[in-house]
Order: C-alpha cells, then structure tokens, then sequence
C-alpha cells in the first residue's frame, strides 16, 4: 500500500488510492501547496485525520527530494525557483542599514538581521552542496579548464 504525491493545478496534493469493490477512490490525504513538501505538521495531521492508512513517509520524502529536475531549465519548477531568487536579490537591494535604525521597532530590525543571517548560511550550504557535484552543475568532470 502506497501512497503518492500528485499535482493537480498549481498545486501538489498527497494521495492515496483505495478499492472499494471493483472502482479505485483517490482518498487526498493532504494538500502539501505549490512546493510538494512534506513536513512534521503534515505528518501529524494526516496521521490524526487517517490512522487507519499506513504511509512510508520516508520513502515519501525521497520521492519528493528527485522530483525537481534542475537540469531541465524549461522546468516550471527550475522558472519559479530563478524568478523567486531574481525577486529576492532586488527586494534585499533595496534594504539599507539606516532603514533599521529609521525602524520604529527595534524587534523588526533584530527580525530582519536574523533572518538575513540565516538566509546567509542557507546560501551557503546550497553553495557548497553544489560545488560538491560541479561534474553534474558545473563544469564537466574530466575537462580542465
């Protein structure tokens, strides 16, 4: 018994297909958005909702993890990930150090460095990740440039 991700529209939904008699019902277990991500919040509200349905939430999760092809760049999913990070780079361009100190609350500035901190080491992470498989994103491995 399997359950699986399936998208309908923009948006990713967790399935599952139950046989009543001779006809197949797609009980949706869950809406997991446009970015098909299956978090502890989901896991614990499925489980409540269906504690009768067994799911391999890992296996789940793998599948979920090889389902973005970043080598295709005509992929809806590589155009929404560039267009969302062209969108931040010129959102975080305009934000200067004097408008934290304009700032009325110093609970927002303090929010805003958190989250550029960690913003910061999330970018870095991914950045070395990729440079670990600069033979599949980066330069061709074997070739000396």
């Amino acid at each position: 018994v399997m359950a699986f991700v399936r998208r309908k529209g923009n948006s990713f939904y967790l399935v599952h297909n139950v046989r009543r008699g001779e006809k197949v019902q797609q009980l949706h277990l869950a809406r997991l958005g446009q970015r098909a991500h299956i978090t502890e919040e989901v896991v614990k509200e499925v489980s409540k909702k269906h504690p009768f349905v067994e799911l391999n939430w890992r296996a789940l999760r793998e599948q979920l993890n090889h389902s973005v092809d970043l080598a295709d760049p005509n992929s809806p999913a590589v155009q929404k990930l560039v267009t969302s990070l062209h969108t931040l780079n010129l959102e975080l361009a305009d934000v200067f150090p004097p408008l934290l100190r304009l700032s009325e609350s110093p609970a927002v500035a303090k929010e805003l460095l958190v989250q550029l901190r960690l913003l910061q080491s999330t970018i870095q992470v991914k950045l070395e990740q990729f440079d670990r498989g600069r033979g599949r994103y980066g330069t061709q491995q074997g070739r000396v440039r």
